[in-house]
């Protein structure tokens, strides 16, 4: 294993892995007996995961700065390349589900495998190769144009990154400017942002009629893996998040208006929970790496050796920097079973929330790596895997005291607060992009109507102050998700309502929650979504009353709280 800055970076050879795709679909088909077929099968896989590794490396050097004119370049060309190995994956994905060893397969690896195969040859073809190559294009054309959005404030040039903290001042005037700052951000960029939308929006619904699916939804569900579940079933969920956690929101955002003294709570005074200020992380970004290693170290052998190895091998990029993508991410280079954390720290409590979040999914991923042979079967759907990361995020409140002093409670009641109030805000996205593909024709102005129409159902307290872009439903620009991840957004809620669930159990038994955790992680995705559910003892969230369930004593904790 190797430091990651000195991980070498070299093209994938795209002809050899051609030829092993053709090569191991033929084995499949002609294999004398199981033994011959499993080889094929992992010979192949080795060659993906060389392939993937690389593919892993240049995008996260690209995403590091996305100036960087050669892996922009780079990701060009491999974008292209992964298009046109899509027909040949399909042949071997038949040639796998034809295999007269199949039963042998699902035997020793689980039905799951087949499920994904299955779900893979039918929403790739070769009908839809260009337009996955101008998909990626759009997307990475994205990601730039919000990489580099900067606005003037106070006379210093920032990014959003730069104006996060000045949102959470204890000075109402700097919070109401460095929101106004950042809504201007967004909309000097808007009308790039809905071009690439429009053509997104259109492209995808294309795709998936070339497929023969009736909508992008039909399509984006078996993309994401949802056998489990419908957009129906999503829609329930919704209104029980409706029912039980707007309300409970509404009643947190009225005690902080009193608790702060104001006549009403606008949109620039929601991220400020404690009139003095919120509890912000002690010490610059070695110092909270090496409290996040003591503190894995302390909570099991397993996340210990985990975290020793993440550090140890340099397999972060946390700190923002000018042209670096927004956000954060976990993601893999399998050949090096290395697990890989990407941020964007500004000196806020969120930069410990990464530290949590993102090493949850990179816990499961180095567990999986090193204990699940298939790599198709390493991580689950996301439904699950933010379980992980969430679940995490619980676990590590008895060492805050290490990261935040003195306000360490104070950080648990806002993480608390903040993993509440955020519920209704994820199923606004969710109804908004199944309204929005629902009538793929919508034009921009009707996208911004249906947000703000939506967002008044299930956050009612939001109060923008007259901020016109704002006002006329622009919030929902600075998701992400919605042009990356189309459908990625519900999976959190859902996850949340388990991560919930587990903290219920920490409070009277923590070494019981640690197991349940633990066995839903070393089962990454070999199994499907609710039986994954059954296998970490956890309680269906699409289930009558499973909501109220899930984030009673969540509620019950903050009235104490706050």
């Amino acid at each position: 294993m190797m430091d990651f800055m000195e991980m070498p970076y070299e093209r994938p050879d795209m002809a050899q892995l051609k030829r092993c795709y053709e090569q191991a679909a033929a084995a499949l088909a002609g294999a004398a007996d199981y033994a011959e077929a499993r080889t094929a099968y992992f010979a192949l896989q080795a060659q993906e995961e060389q392939a993937e590794t690389m593919h892993s490396l240049a995008s996260v050097r690209n995403t590091i700065d996305t100036t960087d004119a050669y892996y922009d370049t780079e990701m060009k060309w491999l974008r292209e390349q992964s298009a046109a190995l899509m027909p040949l994956r399909k042949r071997f994905q038949q040639a796998l589900a034809g295999c007269a060893f199949r039963p042998d397969f699902e035997r020793e690896f689980g039905a799951q495998l087949f499920r994904l195969a299955d779900a893979e040859r039918r929403t790739t073809d070769d009908c839809i190769v260009q337009d996955t190559v101008r998909e990626g294009e759009l997307r990475q054309e994205y990601q730039k144009a919000s990489a580099l959005a900067t606005t003037v404030f106070r006379g210093e040039t920032c990014n959003f990154y730069g104006l996060l903290k000045h949102m959470e001042s204890p000075d109402r005037e700097e919070r109401r400017e460095a929101y106004r700052a950042w809504a201007a951000l967004y909309a000097d960029i808007s009308p790039q942002l809905d071009r690439q939308y429009d053509e997104l929006v259109r492209l995808r619904d294309g795709m998936a009629r070339k497929l023969g699916f009736g909508s992008y939804t039909d399509l984006a569900y078996l993309k994401r893996r949802r056998f489990d579940y419908t957009p129906e079933d999503a829609a329930r969920f919704r209104a029980q998040i409706k029912a039980v956690v707007t309300p409970a929101v509404a009643r947190l955002r009225e005690k902080q208006r009193r608790r702060l003294g104001l006549d009403r709570l606008c949109y620039y005074d929601e991220a400020l929970l404690f009139p003095q200020g919120n509890p912000d992380p002690i010490g610059d970004t070695p110092a909270l790496i090496e409290k996040a290693r003591r503190m894995y170290r302390e909570m099991s052998p397993e996340t210990g050796e985990f975290f020793d190895f993440m550090a140890d091998y340099h397999l972060f990029d946390l700190e923002t920097r000018p042209g670096k993508r927004m956000g954060g991410y976990m993601t893999s280079f399998p050949a090096w079973r290395a697990p890989f954390i990407f941020s964007n720290f500004n000196g806020t409590s969120a930069d410990v929330d990464v530290l949590t979040h993102e090493a949850g999914h990179a816990f499961q991923g180095y567990l999986a790596m090193r204990a699940i042979p298939v790599a198709e079967l390493h991580g689950s759907t996301s439904e699950v895997n933010e379980i992980h990361s969430m679940t995490m995020e619980h676990f590590a409140y008895p060492w805050m005291d290490s990261f935040f002093g003195e306000r360490s409670e104070e950080y648990v009641t806002a993480h608390l607060i903040g993993a509440l109030s955020v519920i209704p805000y994820m199923a606004c996205v969710d109804e908004f992009q199944h309204r929005v593909y629902a009538e793929p024709g919508m034009t921009a102005a009707g996208r911004r109507a249906v947000w703000r129409e939506i967002e008044r159902e299930y956050m009612p307290w939001r109060d923008y102050d007259g901020e016109p872009f704002l006002e006329e439903g622009g919030f929902w620009m600075q998701k992400q998700h919605i042009f990356l991840y189309p459908f990625y957004y519900i999976d959190y809620a859902l996850a949340q309502m388990c991560a919930f669930q587990y903290y219920g159990r920490m409070k009277r038994d923590r070494a019981g929650a640690w197991a349940d955790y633990l066995r839903l992680c070393r089962a990454g995705g070999t199994q499907g979504y609710f039986e994954l559910l059954d296998t970490g003892h956890l309680r269906n969230p699409f289930g009558e009353g499973a909501v109220m369930e899930s984030v009673g004593h969540v509620i019950e904790e903050l009235d104490a709280r706050y």
